[in-house]
Order: C-alpha cells, then sequence, then structure tokens
C-alpha cells in the first residue's frame, strides 16, 4: 500500500472498486482516518488527477483551513497541478535546483 506525508501525517492510499458507495465518484479524502481513496480501473490520467486532487484536499485540511464548499477551487486548482508536475519532471528539477543553490 502507497503512501504520502502531508504536514507530518501519513495518508495511505487505497484503490476501491468503489467510492464512497458511489460509481460516478473518482476518489475521497478521510481526514479523521488519513486516507485516500481512488477507484479501481480509472485510466492513468484520471488515476493521476485524482490523486492530485485527493491530496490538496489532505493539504488544505492539514494546513488547519475548514471551509465550507471549496471543491470547484481544488477542482480547479488539481488539473493545473497535475499538468505541473507532469510536464515539469519536478522530482529531477528539484534536485536540480537545490543542488545549484548549495553550491553557492
Amino acid at each position: 500500500m502507497e503512501k504520502l506525508k502531508v504536514a507530518g501525517i501519513e495518508y495511505k492510499i487505497q484503490i476501491k472498486e468503489l467510492v464512497d458507495n458511489d460509481p460516478a465518484t473518482y476518489g475521497s479524502c478521510v481526514y479523521h482516518d488519513a486516507h485516500i481513496e481512488l477507484r479501481k480501473g480509472l485510466s492513468k490520467e484520471r488515476a493521476e488527477q485524482t490523486l492530485i486532487h485527493e491530496l490538496l484536499h489532505a493539504t488544505i485540511f492539514e494546513a488547519g483551513y475548514r471551509i465550507e464548499d471549496y471543491e470547484e477551487m481544488v477542482e480547479r486548482v488539481s488539473v493545473i497541478l497535475h499538468q505541473v508536475i507532469k510536464e515539469n519532471d519536478l522530482p529531477r528539477l528539484l534536485r536540480q535546483v537545490s543542488s545549484e543553490a548549495e553550491r553557492k
């Protein structure tokens, strides 16, 4: 089982046949149990986007925000963030930037 740390809290990632008993739901972030559910059978792109989307929910929650209706913002930001991560090889870029910063 894969895991992500968000503000020091370990979120387990679970792949499930059905999320929230709703066939139209791709994913869910369960705060009280610190896990993210993704629906089995999603395309690679959809699974990645959904993981980023649910990760944003976890990030906002762990940052202490308790906003009533922010789903639209999470949806918009998660799609863009997925594209930025995917098209810019962020792990490589982070290594390169930190390595260059250490030398200066």
